[in-house]
């Protein structure tokens, strides 16, 4: 199987590499930082940080998944987009946005954003049709009901089936709106109306969603499901979501949505250098391994 995703103009050969997005948060309550980079300064200099680190993109978003107090469309503009546009200026690296709404995609693709990674399965009818405009990849992401709405007892007919069903479904919409194969990921919505239990099955079952076709992108960085599988807090999460991001690549995710950077890349790079490693290569000659 081969994979590749387009940032920009450069069209990324994923079949023995992984991308790592690194989140940026500009919101005050997001589930992790807690507004650690609300600030417009604060959010920069966690970017430049994470490139220093090895991100290949960066995801900004300015309204959390979860339920929360009403963000308004100009709101969610007010700390996108200026964001978007100072990181544009400033760093060498793509910039996705992370909206459900295409008013706001518009204007992030307006001032340099390549990617809408949209949480809601393109909930929004006009999505599409200003990624197609802006010629943006994106990223379609399963949930069962709408961002911000709580789920707290999702139920599905056939869990791994259905889910699979919903990201080809939104990936054929992708394609009839005019994006190519390669500007399309999608991503199985860990914790997105699914019980801890539920986004554990997901992501043991990556190689099944990368068989689409379609590159696969996880998002089980520090997420609520690490926490209640292990109980762990929170600050205690980093290690169980390394784990997170070996498996997926071991088994078919070709990008990473995270909070350490450093450490994926490093996890990355490492999984993939086993997957790579050819047998008569790797040994030394007259050794019996």
């Amino acid at each position: 199987m081969t994979w590749s995703y387009r940032l920009g103009d450069v069209v990324h050969d994923l079949t023995t590499r992984t991308l790592v997005m690194g989140i940026l948060n500009r919101t005050p309550d997001s589930f992790y930082d807690r507004g650690a980079t609300f600030g417009l300064d604060e959010l920069l200099a966690r970017a430049q940080a994470l490139v220093a680190e090895g991100a290949d993109l960066l995801d900004v978003g300015g309204v959390k998944a979860g339920p929360g107090p009403e963000v308004t469309e100009a709101e969610e503009l007010d700390r996108v987009v200026p964001t978007i546009e100072a990181l544009h200026a400033r760093l060498g690296v793509p910039v996705s946005v992370d909206t459900w709404r295409a008013t706001v995609l518009d204007e992030a693709c307006g001032v340099g954003a390549v990617v809408g990674n949209d949480i809601s399965g393109f909930g929004d009818p006009d999505y599409l049709a200003v990624a197609a405009k802006h010629d943006a990849s994106v990223v379609a992401t399963h949930i069962r009901l709408a961002p911000r709405v709580p789920d707290p007892e999702p139920s599905y007919d056939d869990l791994v089936t259905d889910v699979r069903a919903f990201l080809v479904d939104r990936a054929a919409r992708a394609e009839a709106a005019g994006l190519v194969r390669d500007q399309i990921a999608i991503d199985a919505g860990l914790d997105l109306g699914k019980t801890p239990a539920m986004s554990a099955v997901l992501l043991r079952v990556s190689d099944e969603l990368a068989s689409t076709g379609y590159t696969l992108l996880l998002s089980a960085s520090n997420k609520r499901f690490l926490g209640e599988l292990l109980n762990l807090e929170i600050d205690d999460r980093r290690d169980a979501s390394l784990a997170a991001v070996a498996y997926g690549v071991a088994h078919g995710c070709r990008i990473v949505r995270v909070h350490d950077v450093a450490g994926s890349v490093r996890v990355c790079r490492t999984v993939e250098a086993i997957l790579t490693a050819r047998r008569g290569k790797a040994c030394a000659p007259g050794s019996d391994a």
